[in-house]
Order: structure tokens, then sequence, then C-alpha cells
């Protein structure tokens, strides 16, 4: 069982970055794929980025080419996702996510999500 719990989200103004993270309880974290989704009010959970175990690959929706990254740091069993140039359509719940790739279903381990919101 990987337990995540992520953290750095919050209320910003339109054009302003956040930084999240995402830390996963118990090793070895460096084995699973790691990715980042999210959710808006009244809309399906949506694939946002992911990650590689060896960090070598990743992979992002197009609404986000450009202005977020994925990262990882396998010696603190953490994912980070820094949002740049935010846009209030990036207002959402964002979860992270152990053990796929693209697809939600892929994945087997979930963490309770941080709010992110853009005011306009």
């Amino acid at each position: 069982q990987v337990q995540l719990v992520e953290s750095g989200g919050g209320l910003v103004e339109a054009g302003d970055s956040l930084r999240l993270s995402c830390a996963a309880s118990r090793r070895p974290f460096s084995r699973y794929n790691m990715g980042w989704f999210r959710q808006a009010p009244g809309k399906e959970r949506e694939f946002v980025a992911a990650i590689s175990w060896s960090g070598g690959s990743t992979y992002y929706t197009d609404s986000v080419k450009g202005r977020f990254t994925i990262s990882r740091d396998n010696a603190k069993n953490t994912v980070y996702l820094q949002m740049n140039s935010l846009k209030p359509e990036d207002t959402a719940l964002y979860y992270c996510a152990a053990g796929g790739w693209t697809k939600a279903q892929e994945y087997a381990y979930w963490g309770q999500g941080t709010q992110v919101t853009v005011s306009s």
C-alpha cells in the first residue's frame, strides 16, 4: 500500500505560479510511474501530467504544455508539479497518483487532493 499526501495548493491570481508536492509514505516509491490529475466541479477527472519511475520520461495534456512541469525526487519519495502562468480554467482539485500513465484507471494509489483556485 502506498499512501500519497498532496500539498501546495492555494488561491492565486491569473498569471501566478504554484508548486504542488506529493509525498509517498513508503518505499519503493522509485518503482512507480507517477501522475497528476485534476477535477473541477461538475467535470470528469482529467489527466494533467505523468513522469516515469526514473524521471526520464514525462507527458502532459495539451492544455498545460509549456506552463506545467512534473518532476520527482526519489530520494525524498516526492513528486512535484510546478505550475506557471496559471489560468482560471486551471482551478480544480489536484490529485497525485501512483502506478499508471495517462489513464486514471491505470493508477492503483491516489492522494486526497489539494485545491488550486485561480482568480481572474
